[in-house]
Formats: structure tokens, sequence, C-alpha cells
């Protein structure tokens, strides 16, 4: 026994590999440590003659223990370090095809799809719940049979089971080595291959290569090269955008085939296309974002609050009834605003109602106004002759489906109600047992106005008082005014539509650029004003253009200039020139003399055709009309917020147009007599009896012009009284007025006289009506500028 242990000691002692001795494994540096001691005992016995035999049986057997409890020792570890690979095995098998156990979904995807998918010789020939996603176990097994026979070209491994689908290339890998050496793998159609050599590229014009400048990635947001190659892709929707493949693939991955799309331009079907060519695997699911539990728990919560601009509840916003004026409805579109049906002056819970920002979005939708104005049906004159309780139209009433009927019925809540009921509703703000005085100088109305208004005791809410003073403070007696505030708030709409706040005619004005202005911040004074004067029965600033109302009650994104807008004769020239342009020539003559303008209004761009014209038009006009004003436009329509004015109006905007924009004024005998007020010389009443005669010939005069039967027009009269053809948007100033041409000593005045300064017309003393007549046709037809042509 001791020698045999001996032998193998000292065959083990020189050599430093692993050898065999009974009962294990051993490497020889370690049995020569463990023998040493038995070694050198056997040595001294020997010499010993035999004498020391008992000591090297008790130095064998202690060293045979050792040998034997260190052996139990290692096969525990040996079989922990074995359970322990079992496990990870099991937990992150390998490959059957190529024997590896990279778990990297990003860079080699799933273990269970992608290696089979693009095997060459594999098929799918069950259904999706058969097998592997429909590839069957018989079929799996003799593709990894055959892979088996077929070496990897990367790694030289067994298992190769993918090939190039270019037929003369026989070239085959494993899918994580085909990945490593850039080959392409193309998740869609045949589920094609291809090997570095043969893979697609990309094609990209010389000019866009050569184009200097930074670019960056559109997901990562790094700094990218841009050359087309394995790692670099290129956007095949938008000219200079560039993405990083594995960025790329990241986002397909989270995304989904639903939602991956270019993050510039949002194009789908041709980015998705091209992305799949290069080997970007699209999973057809949903977003990642779109598969976490409970990712929509917040749509199953109701919004329960009152977000009207004045809540009347005496409970708070918070407070609902299930039935009763205090049930709360939410907005029938969005649903995350809701209101009282007493804070919004509703009736019943079955009326639709629309909040704020959902009403500003639907009115800047142009297909839906075009939608609306197409589909109104303009009320006839004619009475219906059906019984009252019919519930059919007349028979010339086109008939309209349920839907239809609802949301004409909506419409016409929502943008006809009658003013009376607006201005009701705005006034009942106004506290009537609160007066504030206002103390202005009637000659400079708006600094007065200023200065009042900006006061710390200036209460809009108030009932205001009027109080007329010159510059040394004391009272100013104005003897023609009988009511103040009225008169107060015309002389501020009078001095607003001369100012320079606003330009253009005297009945269509849009705002100006005034810097001076724009400092001092009185754009949002003029709106503040305007809404004042609504609110507290002052008159209607009706000289706003049509351009300009649009730009308040459906925001400017929506609205179209006219030419009739523009202000500046050097800019009417230029759009001018444009629509003249009858050739592509001339267009481009007017672009190249004119680049500096269109640069600076952002509308510098080549133009290939003469269909340009219309939209380099527009654009000149959208700049120079909104765009360069946006800022006083936006400090505009802040003033107009004053006690609620521009939601009104944004709300009813219909209602609102005819009174904030000009509308000409169909003249008629009973207007006409009602614009001049007749001034009777009541300190002499002998002369009351003739100048009442003459007022009954002018009416006579009215009556005949109206019906045609006179040489002068309603429009001549008013020029030759007036100096204006028309009656102003607000109202003349002064009144116009009638007084007559009494004899003065011998001298008789025949034919009648205007006095434009004082808006006065003076009618002759005449005997009767045919002089009368003659009289004011040969006067008004022969004054300069008003003869008829």
């Amino acid at each position: 026994m001791v020698a045999k242990d001996d032998i193998a000691t000292r065959q083990a002692g020189g050599s430093g590999r692993w050898r065999s001795v009974p009962g294990r494994w051993r490497s020889a540096p370690e049995a020569g440590n463990l023998n040493l001691s038995a070694i050198k005992s056997n040595k001294e016995a020997r010499a010993g003659g035999g004498g020391g035999g008992g000591a090297g049986d008790r130095s064998t057997t202690i060293q045979t223990a050792a040998m034997s409890s260190r052996r139990k020792s290692n096969a525990k570890i040996n079989d922990v370090t074995k359970e322990k690979q079992q496990l990870q095995l099991n937990q992150n098998p390998s490959c059957a095809f190529c024997r590896r156990n990279d778990d990297c979904p990003e860079k080699f995807g799933e273990k269970m799809t992608y290696g089979g998918i693009m095997s060459s010789g594999l098929y799918q020939r069950g259904e999706e719940n058969e097998g592997i996603y429909g590839f069957l176990a018989h079929d799996i097994k003799k593709e990894i049979s055959r892979a088996s026979r077929m070496k990897c070209r990367v790694c030289k491994i067994n298992g190769a089971s993918i090939g190039c689908a270019i037929r003369r290339c026989q070239k085959s890998f494993h899918f994580p080595c085909g990945v490593e050496n850039q080959c392409i793998f193309q998740f869609t159609g045949q589920f094609e291959s291809y090997c570095s050599q043969h893979k697609p590229v990309q094609k990209v014009p010389r000019a866009v290569r050569r184009s200097g400048g930074s670019f960056t990635c559109a997901v990562c947001l790094d700094s990218i090269d841009p050359c087309p190659s394995y790692d670099v892709l290129k956007s095949p929707c938008c000219k200079n955008t560039w993405f990083h493949r594995q960025c790329l693939q990241h986002q397909a991955l989270s995304a989904g085939m639903f939602f991956f799309r270019c993050t510039i331009c949002n194009n789908k079907d041709e980015f998705q296309k091209e992305m799949l060519r290069l080997g970007i695997h699209i999973p057809e699911r949903d977003a990642s974002w779109e598969l976490e539990e409970n990712a929509f728990q917040e749509l199953l919560q109701r919004h329960h609050r009152c977000d009207a601009r004045r809540c009347f509840c005496k409970d708070g916003r918070e407070y609902a009834e299930t039935e009763g004026k205090w049930t709360i409805i939410l907005c029938k579109y969005c649903g995350s605003s809701g209101t009282h049906l007493a804070c919004s002056l509703m009736a019943s819970s079955l009326e639709d109602w629309e909040c704020l920002e959902c009403r500003d979005i639907i009115y800047k939708s142009e297909k839906l106004r075009k939608r609306t104005l197409s589909s109104e049906i303009k009320p006839t004159k004619r009475k219906f002759k059906d019984r009252p309780d019919s519930r059919h139209p007349p028979s010339k009433c086109p008939r309209l489906s349920g839907e239809t009927q609802k949301e004409h019925k909506n419409r016409q809540i929502f943008s006809t109600r009658p003013l009376t009921s607006i201005l009701k509703e705005l006034r009942s703000q106004i506290k009537l047992n609160v007066i504030s005085r206002i103390k202005v100088d009637r000659t400079n109305v708006w600094e007065g106005a200023l200065k009042e208004m900006k006061g710390k005791v200036f209460s809009a809410t108030d009932t205001l008082c009027i109080q007329y003073s010159d510059m040394a403070g004391k009272p100013q007696e104005v003897a023609h005014v009988t009511n103040p505030l009225y008169d107060f708030f015309n002389l501020l709409m009078h001095h607003l539509q001369n100012s320079t706040l606003f330009e253009g005619l005297t009945t269509s004005k849009n705002i100006s650029l005034n810097s001076q202005a724009l400092r001092l911040d009185w754009y949002y004074e003029a709106g503040r004003m305007i809404a004042l004067s609504l609110v507290h029965g002052g008159p209607w600033p009706n000289f706003l253009s049509k351009t300009l109302f649009n730009c308040l009650a459906y925001g400017p994104d929506i609205t179209e200039p006219t030419m009739e807008d523009v202000a500046s004769f050097e800019v009417a020239q230029k759009v001018m020139k444009i629509k003249e342009s009858s050739t592509l020539e001339e267009l481009k003559q007017f672009v190249n003399e004119n680049a500096e303008y269109l640069s600076i209004a952002g509308c510098l761009r080549p133009v290939w055709s003469l269909d340009d014209k219309e939209l380099l038009l527009k654009d000149v006009l959208i700049f120079h009309v909104i765009n360069r004003v946006c800022s006083p436009l936006e400090r505009f329509c802040e003033g107009l917020k004053f006690l609620g004015v521009l939601e009104a109006i944004q709300t009813y905007p219909e209602t609102f147009s005819e009174r904030l924009c000009y509308k000409p004024h169909n003249f008629s005998a009973e207007i006409f007599g009602n614009l001049f007020s007749i001034n009777f010389s009541t300190y002499r009443k002998s002369r009351i009896i003739p100048e009442s005669k003459v007022v009954g010939f002018w009416r006579d005069y009215l009556a005949d012009v109206e019906g045609g039967a006179t040489k002068a027009s309603f429009e001549g009269i008013l020029t030759f009284a007036t100096g204006a053809n028309y009656i102003p948007p607000i109202s003349f100033l002064p009144s116009p007025s009638i007084t007559f041409l009494h004899k003065k000593g011998i001298i008789q005045n025949r034919f009648p006289a205007g006095q434009t300064s004082r808006n006065c017309l003076k009618l002759p003393m005449s005997k009767t009506y045919e002089e009368f007549k003659e009289s004011m046709d040969f006067a008004i037809c022969n004054t300069p500028g008003l003869k008829r042509k």
C-alpha cells in the first residue's frame, strides 16, 4: 500500500499535468505537497533497518484519513457548482443553433423566434398557436440536424442555419454572428438574409453628402456623420434626417408596428417600408406604454367640478346634485371641463355644453366652418301654414336627418343668442348701488380716461358717473349733452377710430404697428375702453374690419386677410405687382427686386411656376396684416377680456359681427329723416309756422328721393350737408341738424346751404313744394363733386 502510494507520488511529483491517482483526479504539484511528510518518514524507516515500522504505519494512516476527508469536501463543492450551472442553464438556455446564451433582445432578438425565423431550411407549416409560433417541433429538429453539418463563416463553428439570399453566395452564419458581422436580416416578406457583402444599402444624392453643417440623430440627438452605412441610416421621407441603427431598433421595439414612424414628419408607410428593407425589426404588437398595467386608469375618473368663469353656487365649485340647477354637465367634446346648469344659464341637462378650449379649437377648424356654412339653412320670410303642433317641416323646407337637426339646433343656440340677452348678462356685473365718479376734460377725453382708469380707486363694476372739468378742475357745462356717460364713450370711440392705433379705411380699421403705443400699452387700454363702453351702455365701435373681427372671434391662425386690409401704399403696390404678374418671368423678377422685404416677411422662396403666385400673395398679406402686428393684437385681445367681453364675442360671433363691423345702411326716407334733428327758431315764435311748412316740404322731398322722382340722391344730400356719403360707424360728431334760411333785409336765400363743419343743412324758406324741390335738386346736383353724370 505504501509502495503504490509512493510510486504514484513520485510519478506525479515532477509534472504539472493532470495524472491518474487511485480514487480521484489530482494535479501533480498538489499531490507532491500533500505526501511530502510521508516520503520523508519512509526514508527514515528504511535507514533504521525496519525499526521504525510502527511510526511509518501511523503516518500513512493519518495521510489516508486527510485525503479521504478532502475528497468528500471537494465532492460536495462540485455538486453545488453543478447545481448552480444547471440552474443558470435552465434560466438562460443556450441557442440550439449557435450554442450561445447571450441575452440581448435589442441586438440579437428573442431566442425562441429570431434564429428559427431566419433559418434557410425552416418553414412555418403550422398555425400560429402550434409549436413555436407555427414552427413545428419535427421541422425544428430537422433544421437543427441540417445546420449541425454547416460551418459558420464568422466563428468557424457548426450550426450555421442562415444563408445569404443571393444564390451564387455560399456563405452561412449564425444569427448573432451575422449581426456582429453587419449582415442584414429582413423581418418582412420571405424573411431574407444577406451577408455583409451583398446587403442592401441606401443611395444618397451627392448634393446631400456634400452639404455642410452638423447633423444629429433624430432620436438621441447626438452628433452623427451624414454618410449612409450599416450603423447610420437616412430617413426616406425627410431630406436631412439621420438615425443611428441602434436608436431606431430601440424605438421600433418600444413603439411597435402601429406607432413606429418618422420622428420628424410622422410618415408611417414609406418610413416603415424602408426600415424593414434595411433590417430593422418592427414587432407586430401594441406600444410598450400601452401594455403597462393600469396604463389608462385615469380614463375611469370623471370630472366633477364647475369650471364656469363665474360660479353662482354658494356651496362651491365642487358641489353637485343629481337633479336640478346644480347638476354638473361635462363638455360634449373633451369631457374634462364641467359647469353647473345655473352657471351657464342652461335649462336642462339634455342640452349640449362646450368649454372655451374646445370652442376655440372648433372655430379654428376651417373644415368645420365650411361645413357649418354649407349646411346652414336661411330662414324665409314666408310663414309656415302648418299647424303649430306639427312635427314635420313644410313641404318647401328641405328635410334633415336627426343628427343634422341636432347640430343645426346647437349651432343656432350657440351663435344666434339675442343681443339683448347677452348684454343683460354682461351688465349684471355692474353694482348699481356703488358709484364711481370720473372727472375728465371733454376736449381731451383719451388722456383723462387713461389717468382715471389707472387710478387705484377706479372699479369697472361700479356705476360710472361722468363729470366734465377743464384743466384747472372747474366744472364744464355742456348744454346739448343730455347723457354724459354716453357722450363720454362716444368721444372715446371717435378718438380710437381716428387714432394711430388703427389703420385703414374709416369703415374698416385694422390694428397698426405703433412702437410708442406698444411701449405705453395703449392697445390694452383701447381694448379695455371698448369693453367698458359695451358693458356700460356706450356706443358700439363698429369700425373694425372683418379681418380684425375674425382674429378676435376665431383666432389669427385661420384668418385670411384681403388686399383691402393693406393700408400702406408701398405694400399695396407690391401686392398688386404679385397679383398682376402674368408670366413666370415677371414673378421671378418681382421676387428678385423685393428679396429683402420678402426675407424679412419670411416669404422668400424660389418660384417654379405661376401657381406659386397665389401662395406668395397670401403669405405677404398674412405677414403685413396679422403677423407684423402680433404683439399689439395680443394686448388688444387682453384688454377686450375685461368684464368677459372677448369671451362673449368668441361664443356668439355672428351676433357681435353686426355691431363691431361696419354694415352699410340702406337709406330710406324714415332713416334719413330721423338722422337730422330740426332746430326751430324758438326765440321768434312768428317763424315757427312757416318753418313747420318747410319741414313738411323736406319730408315730402325725402319721400320723392326714395321713390326716384328727384334728381338728387340720399348720398348726395348727405355729402352736401356733412361732407360724407355714408353714415359713420359710430355716429356723426356733432349730430346732423337742420336750420332755416330766413330773409335778411331785401336778400332772400333761394337755395339750400350746407355747413359741413357743423354737419348742418340750411333749408330755404320756399312758399311752394315745387319751388322747394327745384331749388334742392339744382343746389345738390350742381355742387362740385356731386353733379350727376
